[in-house]
């Protein structure tokens, strides 16, 4: 690089020379010549210094007077220079990274480097050094290195972490290997507390891996006290050994945040957890956390205050659209804050925060997220603002006049006429995009009108009052920075050369122009961090032919406006600038303001290098300052307990005694409002305080109606209640107490969103209905676009993606027998604020897509009648119901059948029952994407005449239905058929199985545990089709429905007798699912895993519901005992580790309880008053140790009771789990295969944690070790079924059933199989993953055509093709998702532009953590860095549906860090 100052030649009269210090001066400019544009231009805080780093050359340029002056690092080799990153503390110290193991420090602000030496090469990470907050700690700095060996063609690589306590000066040490990433807990100044000052915490493997892979579940939070000498520990964030998988650590604002991987989920699931001290942890809770759980690079931590977190989340189908969270003052609860936000493929979101004033920032949102999610279309953008932190947002005011102050185009008072800038996501110059230190004032490059219009289409734009107003500065784009706080602003165009800037210095009113001598391109305009001088420096390029001997390339224009004012200002120059105003004037409990120079004063403000001083004026307190106490929830505009109340030891000793309890609010930590009485305590009575260790406590509340509806938000603690008066009331905590949501309005039903936990609707009779997506917390209504529909159809269809809806209602059915009342179906998508049709004279219409069905997020099914005329309630079959699918929101129309009956999703099923041309029977037709169809075939005794069809359960990757086979006048029974798995072919599992005239069918499977399912089955076929009374019997199948046997009854009842019947045709006999009042009172739970409950008999069939016991299994049905008589209602509660009963026949006074599984059993009286229990209810998951009772009081029919019962305080030790020393805690490993002649279960031995039956404690909300796979099995009988056209015979063989053929032969070769074999008999389950063994599925052998016929040297080619795709792919993959090592995106991280080569895109993103592919088939690294971007280009991934196969060149990588080396 040759350096070329060159003085700016300014003409100035002899007058205006005499008259300096009286009139103004113009600025004055130098130009100096650089080789390349910077990879960083960076100024050292509250200095002078400023540093050019030119990452192709390899040099560091420093200037020590603003960028005036320029000269290469004196020190550093030409050519060395990789990576420059200066001191965040100390700014007297800078550090010049190389790609060696020698770099190079300044202590004295660049005047002079010194080499240092390390053992490693630098991490390729985005920052390899750490350093410590503590100033006097200066010196202490972690380094990341990358230790390879070579590996043939490729090399072995993994992090190593050194640690220095004198900069470098003394001889580095090993901290830890096998790392990712390493960072002082004390690492930046908003983050307080209490730890040790040498605090570390480190992302690392826990052992070393021999193959270069790790498996991820080794991937922990360790740290030491004593940078890991004697002391290395693991952070269990309160999981204990669960706390694996970990992904990234970063540190926040105040938050300490850790990633890691949901290791019991199989979509790559995220977990956060947060910290505010580094002792306690708390995992982040999202309200969609069941709908879009967070995943590798599909969040992003965005810049945050230090009272709220805010998250950017991933929840639409395409990655470049998310919805904002932010959490309370702990950062762990998050509400939406703003949906749509547009992002971009790094994860940057378009948001930011104004610098210095409390809650104002700016976001874009995506205004037709809509249409990019259906059809792929451009993105248009809108931007809002937010002043009281992103509680609520609202449109940019646009001016009403354009920089020539001619009127805009449209009015500032339209919706659609409002300003949108471009944001983070598009940045055109370093540092911050709208605001700096200058208080209040932004600027933005944007356009007015609906939504954003291209950059170069944009005008530039000003607002001094902090986004409130704005003013159009020049109606071309422009850079702009800000110099002297505010009181110089300047501007340079950001679209064309141009030879001059404009610059203002009355707060942007007026401007005037600079000639700068040259025409350039400008690329960067800075200034000193803080915008406190009155020095800029601009970075241009300037076109070939106006180059010169003297002009080079790229230039850096040195602009200094010291000299244009001569006075300097005193008090009467400044006014009181008011950060916020309004509603939103105090945040967090008082106003801000700062002194601002007045926009009239003709003075500078100087004070160079001291920021602007905040003030703060504490406001009286109001509602938004306090938020819920502890053990206390939200409830619409109350804060109720979860429960009893602790007091402290002796505060209550009698129950008539009162204490002094918390009023169920605090004021939000860090707050400063003053007054206000909100969280004062009140008196309470100790009858409602938490009981003493061994004590149970009810409270019963009584409903003036009786019940006709409950259910629990699957993840709360809240409980919604509707009554046969059609009110609806809610418990936020577990029935303890009631209120009404809405108290004034009648509800017909309500409805929970089937994939969003958060979320539910309360449907009146009219055009309102009221929606929840909080929990419960607060409800808001929603226009309906029509009544609900009084047809067969649901009201409501939910979709993965919570906020899309579809309603079905009734349209021109008002006045009794109207001749046009139908059914139309409207869809949503922001959650029924706005509804779009979809169609008329339908029965019913859903979302294609599902939890597991993957089909068109946008494609709508809908069975809608041929001719849309007339009354449809009066339709027959001359009219039939067509099966429609309709794909970008129903726009494009397809008729999929003619005529049906209804169709139904299954898991990953699509279900539709078509009614065959003579309209006599139904075929089913199943489809995986809901697009493509295939007919179901089932053996031909099947075939004739069936009428109905229930679909059971396909949890195992077949689907089962039960087929009617009998109906009136004939009971109702059918068989049970099991498909294969895409659905398709058919085969007897059972026959003669009960079912109800509802269509119900006595089948459950077991929770929790695969393949083990219950049935009831008519045992007197032929004499109930006679006499009409069907005798039932009761069976177990342990193998996904190939054999199923009689239940093993118990020896003797629950009091020790025999029972009569004792011959081998006696069995346990269990009522079922027909028979249940409330389906979701099944037999077993998903916290217990093995333990089922059930009323029944012992005998030759099952006797009347009144004349029968209660049962209970530990084994999965394999044994079971009788623990009481009579028939009891039943449920299970933390685990098991209490079980609950009520009787079932008569009213009761009290409930049974167990702590140890039904060996015995204790009574608790809860009532003077005998009721009639109708249900037992807890929250679904069966984790907690609170019931609601619901029932009646004999006497009062017409009305109803919930009682409230406590089993919290029976104890209060948390069992123990520790998988290193099972001996000393309090559970055990089991597995259904202890207890049966088969020891594997599909192929597989799986083992179970579960608590130990005699252990006294309770398992709370601890995470347990998911099931482990012991081992694959050899394939047995029990893993094959007979196949298609086959069924059993009396010695259990599959034999061709009469009159049918076999299946021809399937000869493709899938997965690379080196042979095909004919059919047989049998097929293997495809849920098995038994190997070897027996294979009676597998007739004689054929060789697989192909590659294994190729020699040898074709397949050493195929190797070197293979490696040389890996190495490409690998890098594209690598960095697209963060396979070897995850980051947190983080605010301050360096933005995606503008990107001059070096420190940004892939290396500012790349890890190093074992990737053997670097350096793979000889790639260098300075390729790789220069051709990243047309590598990723060649390799976009493709998204498609399940009839699609995946990337064809992502085979060829094996990433084995998802299932361990």
């Amino acid at each position: 690089m040759i350096l070329r100052p060159q003085a700016a030649t300014l003409w100035l009269s002899l007058l205006a020379f005499l008259v300096t210090f009286v009139v103004s001066q113009d600025p004055t400019h130098e130009i100096t010549s650089f080789e390349n544009l910077p990879a960083k231009l960076v100024f050292l805080e509250d200095t002078t210094t400023a540093f050019y780093h030119d990452v192709q050359n390899g040099v560091v340029y420093v200037s020590q007077d603003e960028g005036k002056s320029w000269s290469a690092a004196n020190g550093i080799p030409t050519g060395e220079a990789a990576m420059i990153i200066e001191h965040p503390v100390d700014t007297r110290y800078a550090f010049v990274l190389t790609r060696e193991t020698t770099h190079y420090r300044t202590e004295d602000r660049g005047k002079t480097w010194r080499a240092f030496n390390m053992p490693l090469k630098p991490s390729l990470g985005s920052r390899p050094l750490s350093f410590h907050s503590d100033p006097k700690k200066y010196g202490y700095i972690l380094y990341q290195g990358i230790a390879c060996e070579p590996l043939g063609w490729a090399s072995l690589c993994h992090d190593e972490t050194y640690y220095t306590k004198e900069a470098f000066s003394d001889e580095p040490r090993l901290l830890l290997s096998q790392t990712s990433r390493c960072q002082f807990a004390h690492s930046t100044p908003d983050f307080k507390h209490s730890a040790h000052d040498d605090l570390i915490y480190c992302v690392a493997f826990e052992t070393e891996s021999s193959g270069g892979m790790h498996a991820f579940s080794s991937s922990r939070l360790f740290y030491s006290t004593d940078f890991f000498e004697h002391e290395n520990k693991v952070e269990d964030l309160g999981l204990g050994k669960n706390s694996r998988g970990i992904f990234a650590f970063a540190i926040v604002a105040k938050y300490a945040i850790v990633a890691l991987r949901d290791l019991s989920s199989s979509d790559g699931s995220m977990l956060l957890y947060v910290s505010l001290d580094t002792v306690t942890w708390a995992k982040a809770q999202f309200p969609h956390a069941s709908s879009a759980h967070l995943r590798e690079n599909a969040y992003t931590i965005v810049e945050s205050s230090t009272h709220s977190l805010g998250v950017d989340v991933v929840l639409q189908d395409r990655g470049a659209i998310g919805t904002l969270f932010l959490s309370n003052s702990n950062g762990t609860f998050f509400v939406e804050s703003l949906k749509d936000t547009n992002r971009n493929e790094y994860g940057f979101v378009d948001f930011e925060k104004l610098y210095g004033v409390d809650g104002v920032g700016i976001a874009n949102v995506v205004a037709n997220a809509d249409e990019v999610e259906g059809r792929g279309a451009p993105k248009m953008l809108k931007s809002l603002i937010t002043f009281d932190d992103g509680s609520s947002w609202s449109p940019l005011k646009a001016p009403s006049t354009d920089s020539n102050g001619n009127r805009i185009q449209c009015n500032p008072e339209d919706a659609d006429c409002t300003l949108h800038l471009w944001s983070v996501t598009n940045p055109h110059n370093f540092g911050r995009i709208f605001s700096s230190p200058a208080p209040g004032f932004v600027m933005g490059v944007g356009s007015i009108g609906k939504t954003l219009r291209p950059y170069d289409e944009c005008s530039t734009f000003i607002s001094h009052d902090a986004g409130v107003n704005w003013r159009m500065v020049h109606s071309t784009p422009h850079k702009y920075e800000f110099g002297d706080s505010g009181s110089v602003i300047i501007a340079v165009n950001d679209e064309e050369s141009v030879d001059s800037i404009i610059y203002s210095l009355d707060n942007g009113e007026n401007w005037k122009t600079y000639n700068l001598g040259v025409s350039l391109q400008a690329r960067a305009l800075s200034t000193a961090p803080d915008s406190t001088s009155q020095k800029f420096v601009l970075v241009g390029q300037v076109a070939r032919k106006d180059q010169t001997d003297r002009i080079g390339r790229y230039v850096v224009v040195f602009l200094d406006f010291a000299g244009i004012r001569s006075r300097q200002c005193v008090e009467s120059d400044f006014e009181r600038w008011n950060a916020r105003t309004g509603e939103s004037e105090c945040l967090m409990g008082h106003k801000q303001w700062y002194r601002r120079r007045k926009s009239t004063a003709d003075c500078y403000v100087g004070n160079k290098f001291t920021d602007p001083e905040e003030h703060e004026e504490n406001c009286e307190c109001s509602d938004i300052d306090y938020e819920c106490d502890f053990n206390f929830v939200r409830d619409g505009d109350n804060c109720v307990p979860v429960g009893p109340e602790p007091v402290p030891a002796g505060v209550c000793t009698q129950p008539s005694q009162k204490y002094q309890g918390s009023s169920g609010w605090r004021k939000i930590p860090g707050n400063t409002c003053f007054g206000g009485g909100k969280d004062k305590t009140v008196e309470k009575s100790c009858e409602k305080a938490q009981p003493k260790e061994g004590e149970i406590v009810h409270q019963t509340f009584e409903f003036s109606s009786p019940i006709v509806q409950h259910a629990y938000f699957r993840k709360h603690l809240t409980i919604l209640v509707r009554l046969h008066d059609g009110t609806v009331w809610q418990s936020s905590n577990e029935g303890y107490t009631w209120a009404q949501p809405v108290p004034d309005e009648k509800f017909l039903a309500f409805y929970h969103h089937t994939h969003d936990p958060d979320r539910a609707y309360l449907i009146t009779g009219g055009t309102t209905f009221y929606a929840t997506t909080d929990g419960g917390r607060a409800w808001h209504d929603r226009p309906a676009p029509f009544p609900p529909n009084t047809f067969r159809a649901q009201v409501l269809r939910f979709h993965p993606n919570a906020d899309r809806l579809i309603w079905v209602g009734n349209k021109q059915c008002n006045m009794g027998l109207f001749e046009d009342c139908h059914a139309v179906a409207y869809y949503s998508t922001d959650n029924g604020r706005n509804w779009k049709g979809i169609d008329e004279y339908v029965v019913n219409c859903a979302w294609a897509l599902d939890t597991k069905l993957d089909a068109d997020p946008t494609e709508i099914i809908c069975e809608s009648y041929q001719k849309k005329e007339g009354d449809q309630r009066f339709f027959d079959q001359d009219n039939p119901l067509e099966l429609i699918e309709g794909q970008s929101f129903y726009s494009k129309k397809k008729t999929l059948f003619n005529q049906v009956v209804g169709f139904t999703k299954f898991s990953e099923f699509l279900v539709v029952a078509e009614l065959t041309s003579s309209g006599r029977a139904l075929e089913l037709q199943v489809s995986l994407d809901g697009v493509h169809f295939a007919t179901g075939m089932f053996p031909p005794q099947m075939r004739p005449e069936t009428h109905a069809y229930t679909v059971l359960e396909s949890s195992t990757g077949s689907l089962f239905i039960h087929m009617t086979m009998s109906e009136p006048p004939s009971p109702y029974w059918g068989t049970i058929l099991k498909s294969n798995s895409n659905g398709t072919y058919f085969v007897v599992a059972q026959a003669n199985v009960n079912r109800d005239d509802r269509g119900f069918v006595d089948f459950e499977k077991i929770i929790g545990l695969d393949g083990i399912a219950l049935i009831n089955v008519v045992l007197n076929p032929y004499e109930a089709a006679l006499s009409g009374r069907k005798a039932l019997g009761s069976r177990i199948t342990h193998n996904d429905g190939s054999t199923w046997k009689p239940l093993t009854p118990p020896t003797v009842d629950s009091q020790g007798n025999k029972y009569d019947c004792d011959t081998t045709a006696c069995a346990l006999h269990v009522h079922g699912y027909t028979e249940r009042r409330d389906p979701r009172a099944t037999y077993s739970s998903p916290s217990t895993v093995g333990l089922i409950m059930a009323v029944g008999n012992v005998g030759e069939s099952l006797a009347a519901y009144t004349d029968s016991d209660t049962f209970l299994s530990r084994d999965a049905g394999f044994t079971w005992q009788e623990v009481h008589k009579d028939a009891h209602l039943w449920e299970f509660g933390d685990s098991g580790s209490i079980l609950i009963m009520a009787n079932d026949e008569v009213p009761t006074d009290h409930v049974l309880f167990s702590t140890n599984e039904g060996m015995n059993w204790r009574e608790y009286k809860f009532t003077n008053d005998k009721i009639r229990v109708h249900n037992i209810v807890t929250v679904p998951s069966d984790t907690s140790r609170r019931f609601i009772l619901l029932g009646q009081y004999p006497s009062r029919q017409g009305e109803s009771v919930a009682v409230h019962i406590d089993f919290s305080q029976l104890t209060t030790r948390q069992c123990v789990l520790k998988v290193e020393d099972p001996v000393h805690d309090d559970f055990e490993m089991w597995s259904p295969s202890q207890d049966r002649n088969e020891r594997c279960l599909f192929g597989r031995q799986t083992v179970y944690h579960r608590r130990l039956r005699d252990a006294n404690c309770f398992v709370g909300d601890q995470t347990r070790e998911e099931e482990k796979v012991e081992s694959n099995c050899q394939c047995s009988a029990v893993d094959f079924e007979c196949e298609f056209n086959y069924m059993r015979d009396e010695d259990n063989k599959c034999i061709l059933a009469p009159g049918t053929n076999p299946l021809p032969n399937d000869e493709t070769c899938a997965g690379g199989e080196e042979y095909w074999y004919e059919r047989t008999a049998y097929r293997k389950i495809s849920y098995s993953s038994c190997e070897g063994g027996d294979r009676p599925d597998r007739g004689n052998e054929h060789p697989c055509p192909g590659f294994k016929h190729h020699s040898g040297y074709f397949w050493w080619f195929v190797i070197l093709l293979s490696f040389a795709l890996a190495g490409l792919v690998g890098l594209y993959f690598y960095r697209r998702s963060g396979i070897a090592r995850g980051n947190i995106r983080l605010p301050t991280e360096i933005r995606p532009g503008p990107t001059y080569g070096g420190e940004t895109g892939i290396v500012a993103t790349l890890a190093s953590v074992p990737w053997f592919l670097v350096g793979l088939a000889g790639i260098a690294w300075e390729y790789v860095a220069s051709n990243v971007e047309s590598i990723s280009n060649a390799y976009r991934s493709r998204r498609g549906y399940r009839n699609l196969p995946i990337d064809e060149d992502a085979q060829i990588l094996r990433f084995e860090d998802e299932e361990g080396a």
